[in-house]
């Protein structure tokens, strides 16, 4: 696994409906692996590597883009307030880093302001502030001196937290994990498959808007129209304290999801994923989530896709910073190309016979 590389993705800005920086550093880092390029009009994009041309048409995605903010009034005094893009839980906001992302690219650093307990009421301080009665400071004190910055409505705005490598090694803390973790595999699966046979025609890359309704997901599949899909994403670890009778345990190996509240896999494909697993000597582990991923979008597209959603748990995803485990990436990555070299005709009329 490219950590560095890794990292480097997690640093790009992208949210909802705002994916063109991601996008740009996807395409540099696809186009020399694949055999073409491949886009639909909403910003998805895949590198396609054919090797056996016959062979079942197989997507892999990840999704380029972060939950993060919008940039909704600037006030007179400087203020800015805004939208969320994805789910955000309010009380892990306040007084966090962000930037603000203006038309022209430039990257304006900002603090969610927050009221110091010395001057709220005694009744105020027990409870969590609304978001709509937040605000973000960059360090100016007039709406004038905002709009000469280069700040405007409309502007994006991500949080901050570089890469950090966690003490042991063995962690690695960054924003955007959820999910330049699936982008970060769909460029190692295209590099796997350079100098290795595989029985099917491979799609690989990542998709947009996913975190506000896995719009991109829909696009792209009927822009490659496949007839297998894998989303690669990190879901929400239930290892920490307070998390009753959670899911996906960090270091336990890659995450099969049994089902979401957007999909359920077929049978056949649950069986092939297992075996695989096992016959790999792959660390897996089951998951069951509230959340769902763009694999809830593929499977319902043309004739029906059969299609599964495969990655590692993150803890403290949908914040500023989460974390994942190193030996969890590496046994997804193994389980992913495992998958493919192993796609061949007769394994997707298996799948599909459910």
């Amino acid at each position: 696994m490219d950590w560095k590389r890794f990292g480097a993705l997690t640093q790009v800005p992208g949210v909802p409906g705002a994916e063109s920086l991601v996008s740009r550093e996807l395409e540099k880092m696809i186009t020399p692996l694949a055999d073409e390029v491949i886009r639909d009009r909403l910003g998805s994009l895949f590198g396609k590597k054919s090797g056996d041309k016959n062979g079942p048409r197989v997507l892999v995605a990840g999704h380029m883009d972060e939950v993060g903010f919008m940039v909704t009034r600037i006030t007179d005094q400087g203020f800015l307030r805004f939208q969320p893009l994805g789910g955000w839980w309010s009380q892990v906001l306040l007084a966090q880093r962000v930037e603000i992302v203006t038309r022209e690219e430039k990257r304006i650093p900002g603090v969610i302001g927050s009221v110091p307990p010395h001057l709220l009421k005694e009744d105020d301080r027990g409870k969590p502030v609304p978001m709509d009665r937040m605000f973000i400071d960059i360090g100016l004190d007039s709406k004038e001196d905002v709009r000469n910055a280069g700040v405007h409505p409309g502007d994006f705005i991500v949080p901050v937290c570089p890469p950090v490598e966690m003490e042991g090694g063995r962690r690695l803390m960054a924003k955007a994990v959820d999910n330049r973790f699936g982008c970060a595999l769909a460029v190692e699966l295209l590099e796997d498959l350079q100098n290795r046979s595989h029985p099917n025609v491979v799609f690989s890359g990542a998709t947009v808007q996913e975190e506000v309704g896995l719009r991109g997901a829909v696009t792209a599949a009927n822009r490659v129209k496949p007839d297998v899909f894998f989303a690669v994403d990190a879901g929400p670890a239930g290892d920490t304290p307070g998390v009753a009778d959670g899911f996906g345990e960090l270091g336990q190996g890659v995450v099969i999801r049994l089902m979401d509240r957007s999909m359920i896999p077929l049978p056949g494909m649950r069986r092939f994923l297992i075996e695989t697993a096992e016959e790999e000597g792959i660390p897996y582990q089951f998951f069951i989530s509230q959340g769902g991923t763009d694999a809830g979008a593929v499977h319902k597209t043309g004739d029906g896709v059969p299609s599964a959603a495969l990655g590692v748990c993150a803890r403290y995803i949908h914040s500023h910073a989460a974390v994942v485990d190193k030996g969890d990436v590496e046994a997804a990555k193994a389980f992913l190309t495992a998958l493919i070299r192993r796609l061949d005709p007769e394994r997707l009329r298996a799948i599909q016979r459910g």
